[in-house]
């Protein structure tokens, strides 16, 4: 009954922010790099303030994930030592990204949020749905318009009432925006449909989220990045994430965010440490550096004990494994799984 309850407070919540959400971000303009967004001339206040720790909880390790059912298979065909790599992979948390608006989305999310609270674990979500999503790169796609999409991260955020969560918001968004692939309209309205999110979502306590946040190679300016993140709401989130489905190092990660979280007034962050065992691809031309490089290697284990008081986490958000596109090599579409780059991420 109390979860019920919390439901129906989220409700009228919702309503709320959905017309917050609508007004936000007057006043903005499309950036580019010849254009950046202004930087502020003084700190801000902090993001919202937690213990500096994810939930005191182990993350959640799906048992029915790409990776679990590839070990199964391979030990089945004799293959234990590929298995052994892939069990690498599969016996650690990765995130569940949230991609569409197929029937029982909602109910997708709470199932996951359930069946972690039964292990005593905490999910990872990533939520990727924003309209104009990448820009029409290899994952394009997401909600039809800004209604579609504050209809669906309602959803999401009713589903997971009552549950702990952690949340990374839309990778990619907040860069693309700050590097102008998107036209003045669309990036007003891509501000105020981040904005919208973190509200809806962190009405829940249990919800921690953190906003992406590119990394150190895309937007180089912390400053930039620092104003971009708080027109996108971070002043209400729990902090942003960084590398997400990229290879850049640990420590060049934490030097960047860093610098970012100063102009936060102190923000906290998480690093995508999935892929960055080897730091990024040096060669290649085009999407070359990003799209399924070569010759790169699973990063730390995802851990919320970082040693450092800004980092709350290493997490494994982008899925080891899974593609980054049709960019050649056979590469599946973006977000399927590929055996053979998960064995040589894992070997």
């Amino acid at each position: 009954m109390a979860r019920k309850r919390r439901r129906v407070v989220l409700l009228g919540i919702v309503a709320g922010v959905a017309v917050l959400g609508i007004a936000a971000g007057v006043g903005l303009s499309a950036a580019t790099d010849q254009d950046p967004l202004p930087v502020p001339a003084r700190e801000e206040p902090p993001v919202a303030e937690h213990d500096g720790r994810l939930p005191g909880k182990a993350l959640y390790v799906d048992p029915a994930g790409a990776a679990a059912a590839q070990v199964q298979t391979w030990e089945a065909e004799g293959r234990m030592n590929d298995a052994a790599l892939i069990r690498r992979i599969a016996g650690e948390p990765a995130a569940t990204w949230f991609t569409d608006e197929l029937p029982g989305y909602a109910d997708r999310a709470r199932q996951l949020a359930d069946a972690a609270d039964r292990a005593g674990q905490v999910p990872v979500l990533t939520l990727y749905h924003i309209p104009d999503r990448d820009c029409s790169g290899h994952s394009a796609g997401g909600a039809a318009d800004g209604s579609a999409y504050r209809q669906w991260v309602s959803d999401l955020a009713l589903a997971l009432q009552g549950y702990r969560a952690v949340v990374v918001l839309e990778p990619d968004a907040v860069a693309q925006a700050v590097k102008g692939c998107l036209s003045k309209a669309a990036t007003v309205e891509r501000f105020a449909l981040l904005t919208y999110a973190v509200e809806v979502l962190r009405a829940n306590p249990g919800v921690l989220v953190y906003l992406d946040g590119g990394n150190p190679s895309w937007i180089r300016s912390a400053a930039r990045m620092a104003t971009a993140l708080r027109r996108a709401g971070i002043g209400k989130a729990n902090g942003f994430a960084l590398n997400v489905a990229n290879f850049e190092t640990t420590a060049a990660n934490i030097r960047y965010g860093t610098a970012v979280s100063r102009h936060l007034g102190g923000a906290h962050f998480v690093i995508d440490t999935s892929r960055n065992g080897n730091g990024p691809a040096k060669i290649g031309a085009g999407d070359t550096h990003w799209c399924n490089p070569r010759g790169r290697r699973l990063g730390e284990a995802p851990t919320t004990e970082t040693g450092h008081p800004l980092v709350d986490a290493f997490l494994w958000v982008k899925r080891p494994g899974e593609s980054d596109g049709a960019c050649g090599d056979d590469a599946p579409a973006a977000g399927e799984w590929w055996p053979e780059y998960a064995l040589e991420l894992a070997g």
